[in-house]
């Protein structure tokens, strides 16, 4: 019956991993039980799930769901975020929780796609704006040499009509 719990819980957590846009492993030692509950919650008002994971278990997972650079931050008591939506998500909730409530959580590592990251990329990750802001940029970015090239082209335009307006005017006022 055990063995059968824990077959589940690594089809559980392997599932979790293959679903997931970005993972983020931390160290939770020395939070209390309160803490943990309200990093919990707020993670998960964001779509975040938020567990603690035996080491083996997750090492099998991650074999299992072709996500082996998770066995690299697998030392010591493990606490995973998994993030389902926005990549940069889960990173600025956790390293904001940290700054604020002044816990002893740290930030092990992640993995984002196939890739793994480092504690200081993970920080990286957590300044990166929105999706959404991303592309405006990107968009604004592709619009700028075109709306020059109209700027300048409209005012050479602009400029000869004026040219021919006054040759009129001069025209007809003798």
């Amino acid at each position: 019956m055990i063995r059968q719990k824990k077959e589940e819980s690594v089809k559980k957590i392997e599932e979790m991993l293959s679903t997931s846009s970005v993972v983020i492993a931390t160290d939770y030692r020395g939070m209390s039980v309160g803490e943990m509950s309200k990093l919990r919650r707020q993670l998960r008002e964001s779509g975040i799930e938020y567990h603690v994971i035996k080491n083996t278990m997750a090492s099998l997972a991650a074999e299992n769901a072709g996500r082996e650079e998770l066995k690299d931050l697998l030392k010591g008591p493990t606490a995973m975020a998994f993030g389902y939506g926005e990549v940069n998500e889960p990173a600025r909730l956790l390293l904001e929780y940290i700054r604020t409530s002044r816990v002893p959580l740290s930030v092990k590592g992640g993995i984002l796609s196939k890739r793994a990251l480092t504690p200081e990329q993970v920080t990286m990750l957590s300044t990166l704006p929105p999706r959404p802001v991303l592309v405006a940029h990107l968009l604004r970015q592709m619009q700028s040499p075109i709306s020059s090239l109209v700027a300048v082209l409209s005012a050479e335009l602009t400029a000869l009509a004026r040219v021919l307006q006054a040759r009129k005017q001069q025209l007809e006022g003798g």
